[in-house]
């Protein structure tokens, strides 16, 4: 495949999300990723402190979830855990997951959608821990009764359903399936906990976004009705 043959794939592939991240970049500089800036300082503050001898226990109680805790305890917790840096993992990849993935998709949706859309991906993994220890380890699905104590923290969850969601929601096909693939194959090498949640997280995204397929395909045909309504003189039906 020739340079030219390259660059069109790749305006293809990247090109609307590119669009829609640039534009917003160039209307608001600064200002266009306040959530995602916002959350790498307090990724780096709760990593600071939880290294401190003072500080673990008080990061741990704010943001710590394991599936042995009480349900409300965990929903409590959960938001503020995508923001606590796994202990076993550099503290450098979970910031450098946020900056990225979390600030295309704030340029590209807006704050209110990454939000809502990194922390369905981080509760389905919760409640998936809860599930699969539930079943057992005997199936492919569970988890050993020893994983209901592991601290699950981290944004990685919530990446993973950014980047399935935005890449299918700016028609990035083949980096929707790569991001899919990469997660089974991660799973296949390393079926823990962290890699089975990340599964979780991706059904949980190809949930919305099909859903969201629906009501994107339904709205035109709305939207021709009223129009043929106020065309007709008709009074617009409600809906």
């Amino acid at each position: 495949m020739n340079r030219a043959a390259l660059l069109r794939a790749a305006r293809t592939e990247w090109g609307p999300l590119y669009t829609a991240v640039w534009g917003t970049f160039r209307r608001r500089h600064a200002w266009a990723i306040p959530m995602t800036l916002s959350a790498v300082v307090l990724t780096a503050v709760f990593q600071i402190v939880q290294n401190q001898p003072w500080g673990f226990g008080p990061v741990q109680r704010l943001g710590s979830v394991q599936a042995e805790l009480p349900w409300w305890l965990a929903l409590l917790r959960t938001p503020l855990s995508l923001f606590v840096p796994a202990l076993d993992l550099p503290v450098w990849g979970a910031l450098a997951q946020i900056l990225i993935v979390f600030g295309l998709a704030e340029a590209a949706l807006g704050m209110g959608r990454t939000l809502a859309v990194a922390y369905v991906a981080t509760l389905a993994g919760t409640m998936y821990a809860r599930l699969a220890i539930a079943v057992g380890p005997d199936s492919v699905l569970g988890l050993p009764p020893e994983a209901a104590k592991i601290i699950d923290t981290g944004p990685s969850a919530a990446v993973v359903g950014l980047a399935v969601y935005v890449s299918w929601r700016y028609r990035a096909w083949f980096t929707c399936a790569l991001v899919v693939l990469a997660m089974v194959g991660e799973v296949l090498v390393k079926p823990n906990l962290a890699g089975k949640e990340h599964i979780a997280a991706v059904a949980a995204m190809l949930l919305v976004c099909g859903v969201d397929e629906l009501r994107r395909r339904r709205k035109p045909r709305r939207d021709a009705h009223r129009e043929r309504d106020q065309r007709s003189g008709a009074p617009a039906s409600r809906s």
